[in-house]
């Protein structure tokens, strides 16, 4: 039987599956639901100083993925601390405590939500400006409790890999990557008016559109730093998670998929790295984490033409490859795929779209 379970500073989760930080997660009945569905760990919705003021509306359904103009929590800090922590500690799960924003409330909030019982923080730094302000709040959550302190990364910077070894450098216990993309817009052609309330129209993306971002940025991460990383950003299946487990990601968070399908997804994507891992001989996470790291070259791999190789007893003569193929170079004929390697540009594009994988480079 593999084993699903993995420790992150200390904090062990029955499996590496985690909600992130949104509405998802917005109180402590929530919370429960996301325990009764499977969730390995729990997050809650950014907790700040002031309860948020949201505009209305606030997320949207884009193609590939959501836009939000959520701010944090809209509960005042008390109520957290009072009744939503209890309800969600009851679970038995470790209880992670999303904070923001700036030094003097993540000063005043850290501790009071150690004496309630959270097992760690995660500090939002969404709206910081620069490393410096990034590095600042670490400190200071570090000066004010003694529990882990996860650094939740934002990707609307040039130098991510600086962030994350600032945010080591200062102190933090993990990371957490990455947050939302933006700001974004969506129009409503119909209205010619933005699609969400809040001030310009302005959303965040997130969702499987900023996957292949996420993906990378939590490469380049478990490259250049030493403490363990958790995985977030358009994660809507078992094979989302691995990919970001191979990446180096100790644990997985999820936002999108769950508001899209419902908090089941929490059990779904664990029981489908569990399938995985049973096809592939893992017996635990740690088995295959960071396993493509090793394989990520530091040059291209080759810079002239080579046409792939077919398993023709994979192909179902689907035609995806012929459909995709824009150097022409792909025909079926007899129900067989027959490559020109005269046209053919050694893209790729085919291999990826074939459902078999009958090609490969």
């Amino acid at each position: 039987m593999v084993n699903l379970a993995v420790e992150i500073c200390g904090l062990k989760l029955r499996n590496p599956v985690i909600p992130a930080a949104g509405p998802m997660v917005r109180n402590g009945d929530a919370l429960a639901v996301a325990a009764k569905e499977g969730a390995g760990a729990l997050v809650t919705k950014t907790i700040s100083v002031t309860q948020a003021v949201v505009p209305r509306p606030c997320i949207a359904k884009v193609k590939e993925g959501l836009l939000n103009a959520e701010y944090g929590s809209d509960l005042a800090p008390e109520k957290w601390l009072n009744v939503e922590l209890v309800k969600a500690k009851r679970t038995g799960l470790p209880l992670i405590a999303s904070v923001g924003y700036k030094p003097a409330e993540i000063s005043e909030l850290a501790p009071k939500l150690e004496a309630a019982g959270v097992d760690a923080l995660e500090l939002s730094t969404h709206y910081l400006a620069d490393t410096s302000s990034l590095i600042e709040v670490t400190k200071t959550a570090k000066e004010k409790v003694d529990i882990p302190v996860f650094v939740k990364l934002s990707p609307n910077t040039l130098d991510i890999i600086g962030s994350a070894r600032a945010a080591e450098g200062a102190g933090a216990d993990g990371l957490v990557a990455i947050n939302t993309l933006g700001p974004c817009m969506a129009i409503d052609i119909e209205t010619a008016r933005p699609i969400l309330g809040s001030s310009g129209g302005y959303g965040w993306l997130s969702g499987p559109a900023i996957k292949p971002l996420a993906l990378r940025c939590v490469a380049d991460i478990c490259r250049a730093v030493h403490i363990p990383v958790i995985g977030v950003g358009g994660i809507s299946d078992g094979r989302d998670a691995v990919e970001f487990i191979m990446a180096g990601a100790t644990a997985v968070q999820v936002c999108t998929a769950a508001i899209v399908r419902g908090p089941k997804i929490y059990a779904l994507i664990a029981d489908e790295i569990a399938r995985f891992m049973r096809v592939k001989g893992y017996n635990s996470i740690e088995d295959f984490k960071g396993i493509a790291l090793r394989h990520l070259p530091e040059q291209p791999l080759r810079t002239r033409a080579k046409p792939p190789e077919l398993i023709q007893s994979k192909c179902t003569s689907c035609g995806l490859c012929e459909k995709y193929c824009i150097y022409g170079a792909i025909r079926i004929i007899g129900k067989i795929p027959k490559i020109d390697p005269g046209r053919c540009y050694g893209c790729g594009l085919c291999a990826t779209v074939c459902p078999t994988r009958a090609l490969l480079f």
